[in-house]
């Protein structure tokens, strides 16, 4: 989710579920330790429980960056062992440590040195020729032994040779039995699935054999979605979409006076009425319009006035 879950996009879903847990971007151990921290790694209070998602293959560094994260307030840091991008395995880290177990192993046990929140894993079922039976268990044995607990698994294989990052997200196979397989070996273990889930019957399906399912795109794209969350899965209040846009839409003009651009915040709301009469119209404005300079609050709200029409002419109708 690398510039799709910044702090505004968090921010919205948070609106629509208390309960359910935020991961940032990834972002890199040197980052956060040579970069403007405030701009990475800063988060709303309102964001809580949210994890930070690093990457790095250096553990010295990753043990450092952990610190940082804690000392930033985030309940969780994530290692990364599951992007392929091009950008990702020129750094050596990602899903190409899928090779290396060891040194991820030696990565979880720094990290866990370094910091008393929680260090989680996730990761792939296996790189390029790698057997998934095999390389998954290993990588989960290697960092249980290095103790960590709990792993985020992306059901399906990384192939870093020949498909882009996208067509890794939706071309190998998806294997869920697998995933399902390692779970009942290690039910002390807290095991998460990710990967092909578009909806929340998908995702209670699962909860038969894992502990939890992590949704990405699916969420992204519609987190309207997320409204049910909290009374589905964690014994909470439905929330009402609407309200959360009006909630968002004052953080919207709170960020404008901080001089915070319009789009940097309304680009991730842009699905958030999938499938509503005027969602499209919605979309288009503030596609057409967050972008220009100086592109102010009216602009949010003239594209949710477009949506108030839109669904009383469908209910006149």
């Amino acid at each position: 989710m690398m510039e799709w879950s910044d702090r505004h996009c968090r921010m919205l879903h948070r609106l629509l579920s208390a309960k359910a847990r935020l991961y940032t971007e990834m972002v890199t151990a040197q980052a956060v330790i040579r970069g403007d921290r405030e701009r990475l790694l800063g988060f709303d209070s309102r964001e809580h429980p949210v994890a930070l998602q690093l990457g790095g293959a250096d553990p010295r560094l990753l043990a450092e960056a952990a610190r940082i994260g804690a000392d930033f307030g985030y309940d969780e840091i994530n290692l990364n062992v599951g992007c392929p991008s091009d950008r990702v395995q020129s750094g050596k880290f990602g899903a190409c440590l899928m090779k290396e177990p060891e040194l991820v192993a030696e990565c979880v046990a720094a990290m866990r040195a370094a910091v008393s929140i929680p260090v989680t894993v996730k990761t792939r079922i296996g790189v390029d020729d790698q057997d998934p039976q095999a390389a998954l268990r290993t990588v989960v044995a290697s960092c249980k032994a290095a103790g960590a607990t709990i792993f985020i698994v992306h059901a399906r294989k990384a192939l870093l040779e020949g498909l882009s990052p996208k067509e890794n997200r939706e071309a190998p196979p998806l294997d869920y039995e697998l995933v399902h397989a390692v779970k009942r070996e290690n039910p002390d273990l807290v095991i998460v699935l990710n990967g092909g889930i578009a909806t929340l019957d998908q995702a209670e399906a699962q909860l038969a054999h894992v502990d939890g399912v992590m949704l990405g795109r699916a969420a992204y794209q519609a987190p309207a979605m997320l409204a049910e969350v909290d009374a589905r899965f964690f014994g909470g209040e439905p929330r009402d979409v609407d309200e959360a846009v009006r909630r968002f839409a004052d953080y919207v003009e709170a960020g404008l006076k901080e001089g915070v651009p319009l789009n940097a915040m309304t680009r991730h709301m842009l699905g958030i009425f999938h499938g509503r009469p005027g969602a499209r119209q919605f979309r288009r404005h503030l596609s057409e319009n967050a972008t220009r300079p100086g592109a102010g609050i009216e602009v949010l709200q003239d594209a949710l006035a477009f949506m108030r029409r839109r669904e009383a002419l469908s209910l006149d109708g």
